[in-house]
C-alpha cells in the first residue's frame, strides 16, 4: 500500500533511514533545532535552565553519577559542570548499539549578568542535579514611594 501512495518502494525508505541513523552514530547528529540556545543532539547531560526575580535554576539530569565527584564552577557569568560518568561494560559480550553516555563530560552555561556569582547552591536527588544561582540585590525591581509636598 505504501508504494502504491507515494511511488516509493518501502525497502528504499528504510534504508535510508538507516543509512542516516549510521551517518549520525559515525559524524555525530546535525542540530536540527534553530534556537540560538540550541545544544545539538546528544549533549550530556540535558539540562533545563528557568528562571524568576529571585533566581536563575539550572536542572541536570544526570542519573548514575557520583555526586562527589561533580566540579561545578562558576566565573565571568559562565557556569560550568564537569564530571565523568563510567558504563561498566562486559568484554565478552558484543554491543550493537550504545546509547548510555560514558566518559567525561563538560557543559558550560552563560548565565544573565544579574546574578550574584558568590549566592550558588548545589543539590543532587534522584539523580538530578539542581544549581540555583541567586540574583543580585540591586538588580530587582523595587517599589519607590512618592512624596508629597505641602
Amino acid at each position: 500500500m505504501f508504494q502504491t501512495i507515494t511511488g516509493f518502494n518501502r525497502g528504499v525508505v528504510e534504508d535510508f533511514r538507516r543509512m542516516e541513523e549510521q551517518l549520525d552514530e559515525l559524524f555525530g547528529a546535525w542540530p536540527r533545532g534553530r534556537e540560538i540556545r540550541y545544544s545539538g543532539y546528544g549533549a550530556f547531560p540535558p539540562m533545563n535552565i528557568g528562571g524568576s526575580a529571585d533566581n536563575v535554576d539550572i536542572y541536570v539530569f544526570a542519573a548514575g553519577l557520583d555526586p562527589a565527584k561533580i566540579d561545578i564552577s562558576i566565573q565571568q557569568n559562565l557556569l560550568t559542570i564537569s564530571g565523568e560518568r563510567p558504563v561498566e561494560r562486559n568484554a565478552a559480550q558484543q554491543y550493537y548499539r550504545q546509547e548510555r553516555f560514558s566518559g567525561a563530560f563538560r557543559r558550560v552555561v552563560s548565565l544573565p549578568d544579574d546574578v550574584d556569582p558568590e549566592r550558588v547552591e548545589a543539590t543532587y536527588r534522584n539523580g538530578v542535579l539542581q544549581v540555583t544561582v541567586k540574583r543580585r540585590e540591586s538588580s530587582k525591581p523595587r517599589q519607590i514611594e512618592v512624596k508629597t509636598t505641602a
